[in-house]
């Protein structure tokens, strides 16, 4: 059959999405991206917060009519939304044929072939063990990159985050399977290996009875083929001196660490079930950057939690301009029914969380500005993404960049590149979020 996927929300959930199209391929199955050929339409869902599960809702929604009045004959919906809302979908949505929850993807084909034979399908394995991925995955991404999906779940729970619920404890993926994959990803041609987790800076604890990141990069920078490996999603509170140190040895290690810290102010990480404070996090980021001086930190922050004051808003402003981060998302609150930040008392106004954003990425904007404008004059190396139209220019990335979440380089020249190549180029000149630059020969 030809079945059409619609991957939404991280980029965790498309490594799930990438193995089920591998399944489904070795079950004989073709793939589309136009609705209105597709026999079979997958929607992978998120609901971390409210706009993502609003998003899931209504493309599910969308894709049902294709089921009414089109080619489609079978309705599939898996992932986050999945898991926490299975009775309301089938009930709201009688347009969907099957449901698997997050630990249950791998039995897509068998869902399929249910669905051809006239029944409904439902799986929700428990939330404990990994999928086997025998079938193998089929990238989404390109090909010159993609995520390497180090763990599953997470034990810190929290107060505003749904992800335990839906996704369970911590799970390590033992390392030689990773090392198996990473070298797979490599043979496909394969340059940057993004690893991510919900939480990567635990990664073999649960397996190994330690924090065993660092060893597994000692391995994965051996990888021919193998250009560049980035972390993302590293607890501050966990990053530890190994880790550091192994960042710092290996060449092919980016010297990039997102590292989301939610808020500075010492009460509202406590309310947030955080364990760090913010003594801890100017010691982590002062720490980091004497190591490694040319690393890049990446952050995201929560405006509007519960109990949240002007006062508390203005000293992360404060932070925020004396720490001058690289790169930085902000987002608003979200109060998600079962955590237990959606009950606590002083729920802030939806205008004043927006405010609040704004004026934190109008900061970062200004920050991210006069941090290009000191890359002028250096030379980088840059991973080229596609082509200009119509222009002797290529768009690319650094080091300091990770694919769909950070900024581009503009790359001038007259040679003909491929997406993959890697290129050294000399920065001329920057945007607010942007950097140009030409190509060295």
């Amino acid at each position: 059959m030809k079945i059409l996927f619609v991957s939404l929300g991280c980029d965790k959930n498309l490594v799930d999405t990438e193995f089920m199209i591998g399944a489904l391929g070795a079950g004989g199955h073709t793939f589309t991206n136009e609705e209105e050929q597709a026999e079979v339409i997958v929607i992978n869902s998120c609901c971390f917060i409210n706009d993502a599960k609003e998003e899931s809702v209504n493309t599910i929604l969308e894709m049902a009519e294709y089921k009414d009045r089109g080619s489609c004959k079978a309705l599939i919906v898996t992932g986050c939304l999945a898991q926490r809302y299975q009775d309301e979908i089938r009930k709201e949505i009688p347009q969907v044929d099957a449901v698997l929850g997050t630990n249950s993807y791998e039995e897509i084909n068998e869902a399929l072939k249910e669905i051809e034979t006239g029944g409904n399908y439902e799986k929700y394995l428990p939330l404990s063990g990994l999928p086997s991925h025998k079938a193998g995955r089929n990238l989404t991404t390109g090909g010159h990159y993609a995520h390497l999906k180090i763990a599953e779940g997470c034990d810190k729970h929290c107060s505003y985050c749904i992800i335990p619920q839906i996704r369970g404890s911590y799970r390590s993926v033992p390392m030689e399977e990773l090392l198996k994959e990473a070298e797979e990803l490599a043979r496909q041609g394969v340059k940057e290996l993004i690893l991510v987790a919900q939480e990567t800076t635990l990664y073999g604890v649960d397996l190994y009875g330690e924090k065993s990141l660092h060893l597994l990069l000692d391995k994965l920078n051996n990888i021919a083929g193998i250009q560049w490996i980035r972390i993302m999603y590293c607890y501050p509170e966990e990053i530890y001196e190994d880790l550091i140190l192994s960042i710092k040895r290996n060449k092919k290690v980016c010297h990039y660490l997102d590292m989301p810290i939610q808020h500075i102010n010492d009460t509202i990480l406590k309310r947030m079930g955080r364990r760090t404070n913010r003594a801890e996090l100017t010691e982590k980021i002062a720490r980091l950057r004497e190591e490694i001086p040319d690393i890049t930190l990446r952050t995201t922050l929560i405006c509007g939690f519960p109990g949240e004051t002007h006062k508390m808003h203005e000293e992360l402003m404060y932070f925020l301009n004396e720490t001058e981060f690289d790169r930085l998302g902000a987002f608003t609150y979200s109060a998600e029914e079962g955590t237990p930040a959606a009950g606590f008392s002083g729920q802030v106004e939806e205008t004043q969380k927006e405010s609040w954003r704004d004026e934190i990425m109008e900061l970062q904007e200004e920050i991210i500005f006069d941090k290009n404008e000191e890359m002028k004059g250096r030379e980088l190396l840059v991973m080229i993404e596609g082509r200009v139209e119509d222009e002797n220019a290529y768009v690319g990335r650094t080091y300091r960049d990770a694919p769909e979440i950070d900024g581009y380089i503009f790359v001038n020249t007259d040679l003909s590149l491929m997406t993959g190549d890697f290129v050294k180029v000399r920065v001329t000149g920057a945007y607010e979020y942007d950097l140009i630059g030409d190509m060295i020969p």
